[in-house]
């Protein structure tokens, strides 16, 4: 009986964790078709995104209520029960990448029908390929238990944050010699914003998965480098 229940209780953890899996997989995703509708005025996929944002919030329903039903029946101590609730926060984590990968998505349109400067397209996919390779690394090095490679790749946040400053100042830029690319640049700035904020999601659920794998916390947050406040003041 006790071999049986620990067989069952594993086959449980196995689940929660291919939901894990299965929402990194969606996310990356939803990510790379967004960007694709936004480079590309795509509406009809921006609208798949959109869509597969209900398929998201689905399986965080599922994680939810099987990671309580597991706590509550089978009362988990030590590292089992990190990995329970670590799987809760990094569900979160991905719901909300696939939220502002809907924003963006949702953006598609707007864009789509004002005049963008072409060369902006080059810095966003540059942008959104960095935001993409995190998403992507962080759900990867989960999977395969690898704790020691997220902190290289929690520290890599800071080229999105990089990023997302030249994108910013370049958008600004645009906006100030030509009042015709201020609509445009506005939608492109939330969504470049999406795309920095979804670097922030990737650094916390490293930071979760390697709770869970160690027992022990990465180092505290590193400052974050966003000197777009100093920029739009110095604008003024």
């Amino acid at each position: 009986m006790r071999e049986h229940t620990v067989a069952s209780f594993d086959e449980e953890l196995e689940h929660i964790d291919q939901l894990i899996r299965d929402m990194g997989d969606l996310a990356g995703a939803m990510l790379q078709s967004a960007t694709k509708s936004l480079l590309l005025s795509d509406n009809p996929l921006a609208q798949r995104v959109i869509s597969d944002d209900t398929i998201m919030d689905a399986k965080q329903r599922e994680l939810d209520d099987r990671a309580i039903t597991l706590i509550a029946k089978r009362q988990p101590m030590a590292q089992d029960l990190r990995a329970v609730v670590g799987a809760i926060r990094m569900a979160a984590d991905l719901e909300r990448i696939g939220d502002l990968a809907k924003n963006i998505a949702k953006r598609v349109g707007a864009v789509g029908q004002s005049t963008t400067p072409r060369n902006l397209s080059h810095s966003i996919e540059t942008m959104a390929a960095l935001v993409l390779t995190q998403v992507q690394g962080v759900v990867d090095k989960y999977v395969a238990r690898e704790a020691e490679s997220l902190k290289p790749l929690r520290a890599d946040d800071e080229k999105i944050d990089i990023q997302y400053t030249a994108v910013f100042r370049e958008l600004l830029t645009y906006m100030m010699e030509d009042p015709r690319n201020i609509t445009a640049c506005t939608h492109l700035l939330f969504c470049a914003k999406n795309l920095e904020r979804i670097g922030d999601h990737v650094t916390n659920i490293a930071e979760n998965a390697y709770y869970v794998m160690t027992g022990t916390q990465l180092p505290p947050h590193r400052p974050k480098l966003d000197e777009t406040g100093m920029t739009a003041a110095l604008a003024e």
